[in-house]
C-alpha cells in the first residue's frame, strides 16, 4: 500500500510543525493502526463488506489525532487532513474519513453519542475501539502529561493515575467496546494496566 508510506510522510510533517508529543504521534498513529488491523481481520470473517471499507479504516487511523484540539485549532487540523487526501480518495471515501476522526474521540462519544455513518458505522467503531486499546498504555498517559502539561514525573504519576481510574479502567463498565476483539483485548489490557500502574507507583516513589 504506497498511499500508507505517503500518510505516514503526513503524520511525521503535522507532528513536527504542530508539535505533538510521543503519546500522539507517530507511534500512536502506527499502534492505533495496528489495533485496527487486528479488529479488522476479526470482524470482516463476520461482515464480508468491510472488505470494501478497508482502507477508509486504516487511513482513519493512521491519520485520526492530526487534528487534535489539545495541539491545534480542530477544524483546521481537518482542512489540512482533507487538503492532503482530496486527490488520493473519492469524495465519498474522503468524507467518511472525515467524519470518523471527528467524531471518534472518548470526549465528544461521552457527549454527543455514537454517530450514525450508515453503512460504515463498523468501520468506525473499528478505529475508535483501536483508538481507546492504544490508551490502556500507562505510559504514554506518563509521557503525555510530563511532556505537554510539563509535569514533573511525580505529578504525571498522580494525574495518569487518576485519568486511568476514572476513564480508561471504566471502558468496560461504560460498554464502550461492542467488537468481540476489543472487548477481548480490552479486559487483557485491563488487567496489564493495573500491573503497570502498580510497578510505575513503586519506582517514581522510590527514594531516589
Amino acid at each position: 500500500m504506497k498511499l500508507l508510506s505517503k500518510i505516514f510522510d503526513f503524520v511525521i510533517y503535522t507532528t513536527s510543525r504542530y508539535c505533538l508529543d510521543e503519546s500522539h504521534g507517530l507511534a500512536h498513529s502506527l499502534d492505533v493502526l495496528r489495533f485496527s488491523n487486528s479488529i479488522y481481520e476479526s470482524e470482516v470473517i463476520k461482515k464480508p463488506y468491510l472488505k470494501n471499507h478497508e482502507k477508509i479504516i486504516y487511513i482513519s487511523a493512521a491519520l485520526h489525532d492530526m487534528c487534535d484540539k489539545k495541539y491545534m485549532n480542530e477544524k483546521d487540523g481537518l482542512i489540512n487532513i482533507q487538503e492532503f487526501m482530496k486527490d488520493k480518495l473519492k469524495p465519498q471515501e474522503l468524507y467518511m474519513v472525515s467524519r470518523i476522526i471527528e467524531t471518534m474521540s472518548y470526549s465528544k462519544v461521552k457527549v454527543n453519542g455514537f454517530p450514525d455513518l450508515g453503512e460504515y458505522q463498523s468501520a468506525y467503531h473499528i478505529v475508535r475501539e483501536a483508538d481507546l486499546l492504544s490508551a490502556y498504555d500507562f505510559e504514554r498517559a506518563l509521557m503525555f502529561h510530563m511532556c505537554v502539561n510539563k509535569s514533573s514525573i511525580h505529578d504525571a504519576l498522580t494525574n495518569a493515575k487518576d485519568i486511568f481510574n476514572t476513564r480508561i479502567l471504566k471502558h468496560n463498565d461504560d460498554n464502550l467496546f461492542l467488537t468481540d476483539y476489543g472487548l477481548k483485548e480490552s479486559i487483557k489490557l485491563h488487567e496489564k494496566s493495573i500491573i503497570d500502574i502498580y510497578q510505575w507507583n513503586k519506582i517514581i516513589n522510590k527514594d531516589i
